[in-house]
C-alpha cells in the first residue's frame, strides 16, 4: 500500500484548487485513485493545513488527545447533522431521510448520517439504485427553473417573485416553490440597515408634510419622493441623489458625486425634470435636509410651479419608499461588494437602476409588474 506524506497531499490538492485541470485528471496525472484524492480534496476543505496530520507513532498522551479529538469530532458532527434534520426524527418516512442523506453525502459522512437518522446504510444505497419517480423528474426540471431565475436575478428574489415568474411554466404552487428552495438553500439576500445622511438643522425655511404618506399615485408626475444616500469605496464615499416617481415606484432622476451638496440634489431633480416633462402641480417630497431646503434648489420648485412636501422632523417614515428603495438597493446589489473607486460604484448603481430596477425586478406592490410596465400602461 502506498503512502503520501503531508506535503504531497497538500500539492496534490492545489494542482485541483488551482481550477486548471479536474480531481479525475490530476488523480490520472499522479497515478492515484480518483476516491483517494476526492478523500483529501474533502479533508483539505475541512481542516485546511490541519487535514493531515501524519501517520508516525504517538506518545500515550498524544494518542488520548487524538482520540478525545475524534470523538469531539463526532458529536460536532452529530449535532450538525441534528440540528439540520432533528424533524426527520418526527414521523418522517424513511425515504425523506435518505433524501437528506443524498442532498447532504458531501458534507456529513454517510455512515454517520445513517446512525444519527436510525437508517440503514444498505438501504440508503438502495435508495440510490432505485428509479426516479415523475414527481421527482419533475421537481427537478423545475429546480433547474428555479435556479436560472435566481441566479439572473441576482440572489435576489425569494420563492413569491420566483412563482409569479413561473407562472408560465405549469404555474407550480408557491408551496412547492418554497419547498424547493428551501430544501436546496436558495433564499432572498437578507437586509442590512444604513443610517441616513441629511442635516435638518439649519435656519432654513421648511415645508409642510403635505404627501401625508399618501405613497400612491394613478398617474406619473403626480407624485415624487426624493433623498440622499451614499456607498463607501476606498477612494472614499460616493453620495447618491435620487427621485423616485410614486406611480410604479420607478427612478425618475439620480446623480452621483463625492459630496452631498446641494448641487447634488439638483442635478438629480434637473435629470427628473428632463427626462418625465413633469408639469405644473406635481407634488415633490423629501426630507428637511439643508440641500432640499436651499433657495437654488426651492427656485427649481417654484420655476416649475411644483408644489413642495417635506417631512416631519426625524420622521424616516414619512419618506418610507424612498428609504425603501436605498435598503434594496443596498441589500441586493451592494452589501458585500467592494468598489476601489467611485467609478466602479457609480457603474454598479447605474446598472441596478437602470437594467435592472427600472426594467427587470417585478415589485409584489405594482402586482408582479415592473416599474416601467406600470408607467407604460398608465
Amino acid at each position: 500500500m502506498r503512502t503520501f506524506d503531508k506535503e504531497y497531499k497538500i500539492m496534490a490538492v492545489n494542482r485541483v484548487k488551482a481550477g486548471e485541470k479536474s480531481a479525475a485528471e490530476v488523480a490520472r496525472e499522479l497515478d492515484l485513485s480518483p476516491t483517494t484524492l476526492y478523500g483529501w480534496i474533502r479533508k483539505f476543505g475541512k481542516h485546511g493545513e490541519n487535514a493531515f496530520p501524519g501517520s508516525g507513532h504517538l506518545h500515550k498522551a498524544d494518542d488520548e488527545l487524538r482520540r478525545l479529538r475524534k470523538e469531539i469530532m463526532d458529536l460536532k458532527e452529530e449535532n450538525a447533522i441534528l440540528k439540520k434534520a432533528a424533524a426527520l426524527l418526527r414521523q418522517k418516512p424513511e425515504i425523506e431521510r435518505f433524501r437528506f442523506m443524498e442532498a447532504h453525502r458531501s458534507e456529513f459522512r454517510v455512515a454517520k448520517m445513517a446512525e444519527v437518522l436510525q437508517v440503514s446504510r444498505s438501504g440508503f444505497y438502495a435508495y440510490l439504485r432505485r428509479p426516479k419517480s415523475n414527481r421527482e423528474i419533475e421537481n427537478e426540471l423545475l429546480l433547474e427553473k428555479i435556479k436560472a431565475i435566481y441566479k439572473k436575478n441576482h440572489a435576489i428574489y425569494g420563492y413569491p417573485r420566483i412563482t409569479n415568474e413561473l407562472k408560465n411554466d405549469g404555474a407550480p404552487s408557491k408551496n412547492r416553490v418554497y419547498r424547493l428552495m428551501r430544501k436546496n438553500g436558495i433564499k432572498s439576500k437578507t437586509v442590512k440597515k444604513y443610517k441616513a445622511t441629511t442635516n435638518s438643522n439649519h435656519n432654513l425655511q421648511v415645508a409642510e408634510n403635505l404627501l401625508n404618506r399618501e405613497f400612491t399615485a394613478n398617474k406619473p408626475n403626480q407624485k415624487w419622493v426624493s433623498d440622499i444616500t451614499y456607498v463607501a469605496t476606498d477612494e472614499g464615499w460616493l453620495y447618491l441623489a435620487g427621485v423616485m416617481d410614486l406611480c410604479g415606484r420607478p427612478i425618475v432622476g439620480f446623480a452621483m458625486a463625492e459630496h452631498m451638496r446641494k448641487s447634488l440634489v439638483i442635478e438629480a431633480l434637473n435629470q427628473a425634470i428632463g427626462r418625465t416633462g413633469a408639469k405644473e402641480g406635481l407634488l415633490v417630497h423629501s426630507d428637511r435636509g439643508v440641500q432640499y431646503a436651499s433657495r437654488e434648489y426651492q427656485a427649481i420648485l417654484n420655476e416649475n410651479k411644483f408644489i413642495c412636501s417635506m417631512s416631519r422632523k426625524g420622521n424616516c417614515y414619512d419618506n418610507a419608499p424612498m428609504e425603501s428603495f436605498w435598503g434594496k438597493l443596498k441589500q441586493e446589489w451592494l452589501y458585500g461588494k467592494r468598489f476601489k473607486t467611485r467609478a466602479e460604484a457609480k457603474a454598479a448603481i447605474f446598472e441596478y437602476i437602470e437594467v435592472f430596477y427600472n426594467r427587470r425586478r417585478i415589485h409584489s406592490s405594482n402586482c408582479y409588474k415592473t416599474p416601467m410596465e406600470v408607467i407604460k400602461a398608465a
